[in-house]
């Protein structure tokens, strides 16, 4: 008989707990250490998130400013110094823990309600909670964060930046556009995060069902929790690059030139053709990896230490 879909990580040996750390202050504790990995990644990673928004801000009809990736760390350097490649760093800082909290608050919540009697989650169940998680944070969360942070890179690429630190560009984000200008592709980034989400919640659900085979209980140690997720990192990568690069133009500083979303990936496809959704891909590729390898080792030890510090039998 096939084997039983295994568990998705420590959090479902203690679905009951699980479900009402929604509502108890585990859950700040829980989401804080999301928090605390996002943002250490984010301070490691970042100039990689740097290059690969530059990259996909550069188009071919202005004409293009970077011959590549390597061409593009050496303009900022020369231009602005190490500092440059951190340019825009504070708003993912500031939005990571809230980010955290939602994506895996979310994820929690609905797969609590898609679980079987045994707290099991199938692959299929899991793409559809993590389609939600995405959503959820995409809305709460990474548009804005995402918004302020394009406009900072973009701005550094100006004659004359005029955003002088994070508050201050909110500020002027605001004055200037209202909270809409927080939330420019909205849609973009929807698509994004919702197909980030559901492809990396289905890929470590499936790996972690193939690793576990016939014993759900089976303990996965760090290592194989961090390769399994850099290869649901690079799933996603490789899945919806093409809906980062058109969110990354709508939330630029050129934005105004697009009518909508679906006009912004029209313009591209026709002025610069298919290979430019595909713009910034090697430096996401090793954001993306580091990212989701840390995160899903640094969630699931959490969730294993909580299991045996608040236990609900």
């Amino acid at each position: 008989s096939p084997a039983p879909p295994a568990q998705l990580g420590p959090a479902a040996r203690a679905p009951a707990m699980l479900r009402d750390m929604l509502l108890l202050p585990q859950c700040p504790f829980l989401c804080r250490a999301g928090g605390l990995a996002g943002g250490i990644e984010i301070c490691i990673t970042f100039p990689t998130e740097y290059v690969k928004t530059q990259l996909q801000l550069d188009e071919k009809a202005n004409p293009p400013r970077y011959k590549g990736i390597g061409d593009c760390v050496k303009q900022t350097v020369r231009d602005h110094g190490i500092r440059g490649l951190y340019r825009g760093l504070s708003s993912l800082l500031y939005g990571s823990i809230p980010k955290a909290a939602v994506r895996f608050g979310m994820f929690e919540f609905l797969s609590n309600q898609m679980r079987d009697e045994q707290g099991r989650l199938d692959s299929t169940r899991g793409l559809i909670c993590g389609l939600g998680a995405g959503v959820a944070e995409a809305v709460a969360v990474v548009c804005p964060m995402e918004t302020v942070k394009v406009k900072f890179i973009h701005d550094q690429t100006s004659p004359n930046p005029k955003y002088r630190g994070f508050f201050h560009g909110v500020r002027e984000i605001v004055r200037e556009q209202g909270l809409k200008g927080t939330y420019q592709g909205l849609t973009a980034t929807i698509l994004k995060q919702g197909s980030n989400q559901a492809i990396r919640f289905f890929v470590m659900t499936s790996l972690k069902n193939w690793y576990k085979g016939d014993n759900p209980n089976k303990a996965m140690n760090p290592f194989v929790t961090g390769v399994f997720g850099a290869l649901a990192g690079a799933a996603s990568v490789f899945g919806n690059t093409p809906l980062d690069v058109v969110k990354t133009r709508m939330q630029g500083l050129e934005a105004h030139k697009y009518k909508n979303t679906w006009d912004c990936a029209y313009q591209i496809m026709k002025h610069e053709g298919p290979l430019a959704f595909y713009k910034g891909t090697v430096p996401r590729l090793g954001r993306v990896c580091l990212d989701v390898a840390i995160v899903f080792i640094i969630y699931d030890e959490v969730v294993k230490f909580l299991n045996k510090v608040w236990k609900t039998d």
